[in-house]
């Protein structure tokens, strides 16, 4: 499914100078000690394990001594300036417990842990290569879903915190069969929710391995909630297929919850419920989006045919001339929060002249 739906490696796409002054105007640049390129330097590693003893595709990697003590020093730092404000009176109590190195997908990120010696509490961030797509996908999630993200770039460099969940796909195979017929009814919900809102917002690639699953305890009854957490394929291919997590055979058990525990109507409703969630978020964001919308129809983060491509099948979808007319990417983004939100505003009228 993949080889059909994703046709190449997407290419990294450099951070423009609109991008950039952007980036300024709302704290996510920060010059910080390190770059991406500086981990790369790793003289050895070996496979890390999951629990099951088979390979995660990630390798803890190993400095010499001389490279180490100084790479240990800026991470903590790193740390300081992403979770505090930077100040150095933290430091001293901070180890880099690990840096793993991923072999796997487009970013290769590094993910560091850093423990905290007084009480042996511990966190993860990731660095990766700053690439124009990755950003503008995380600060569209920031806006438009029920989540606030934490990041910092500095030239080639992209700092993320960590998102806490059970992997999408470990859920799926070894949690959700032992869960109950209210449990699943509840899941399928989210999947819904989360499939409308990837679409409306053009975040491609959500495959099991790419959200997690966060279970949050709530009186007598676990609620599930679904959070991306990879945001590479933002706005970048042409088949509208890419953008809607239900088409990709690893979710196929979601797909199916959804086809077993929801009537159509409540699709629907959940639906229109998350359009409309989305609807008031562009609203309540609408100086900031406006900025960042900006900043995406002057840039380059797809080619023209794959704008072409995906204008046509949201026309097909929604019959709306704008998405035919658009020359960009960021266009598409545009038109679609625009159609949401005029549906939405038309609806509260109609609403309050009952």
């Amino acid at each position: 499914m993949r080889d059909k739906l994703i046709s190449k490696k997407k290419p990294i796409f450099p951070i423009s100078p609109f991008l950039s002054d952007y980036l300024d105007e709302y704290s996510r640049s920060l010059k910080i000690p390190i770059f991406y390129d500086d981990l790369l330097r790793f003289s050895g590693s070996v496979a890390v394990m999951d629990k099951y003893d088979n390979d995660s595709l990630w390798v803890r990697v190993y400095y010499s001594d001389s490279d180490r003590k100084e790479i240990d020093e800026q991470l903590k730092s790193v740390y300081a300036l992403l979770h505090s404000d930077g100040r150095a009176m933290t430091i001293p109590y901070l180890n880099v417990d690990a840096i793993d190195y991923c072999t796997f997908g487009n970013s290769k990120p590094f993910r560091v842990k850093i423990r905290n010696t007084l009480n042996d509490n511990f966190i993860y961030f990731y660095v990766k290569k700053a690439d124009a797509s990755r950003l503008y996908g995380l600060e569209l999630e920031h806006m438009l879903s029920p989540n606030n993200l934490n990041f910092l770039v500095y030239k080639n460099t992209l700092i993320e915190e960590h998102i806490a969940g059970i992997p999408g796909d470990e859920f799926i195979k070894e949690l959700l069969p032992k869960c109950s017929s209210a449990e699943c009814s509840q899941i399928a919900k989210s999947f819904v929710k989360f499939n409308e809102r990837c679409m409306i917002r053009l975040l491609g690639d959500m495959r099991a391995y790419n959200y997690v699953i966060v279970p949050i305890h709530d009186f007598d009854k676990v609620v599930y909630k679904i959070r991306a957490i990879d945001f590479d394929q933002q706005s970048y291919e042409g088949s509208l297929k890419v953008y809607r997590p239900q088409f990709f055979k690893e979710n196929l058990p979601m797909v199916d919850l959804v086809r077993n525990h929801l009537t159509k109507t409540s699709i629907d409703q959940y639906k229109i419920e998350e359009r409309a969630t989305i609807a008031r978020r562009i609203l309540g964001n609408e100086t900031r989006l406006t900025q960042l919308l900006k900043c995406m129809l002057n840039d380059h983060i797809s080619t023209p045919e794959k704008v072409e491509q995906l204008g046509k099948e949201v026309y097909d979808l929604i019959k709306q001339s704008s998405f035919l007319k658009s020359r960009s990417m960021g266009e598409i983004v545009r038109a679609a929060f625009h159609f949401v939100k005029r549906n939405y505003k038309n609806h509260e009228m109609l609403r309050v002249n009952r």
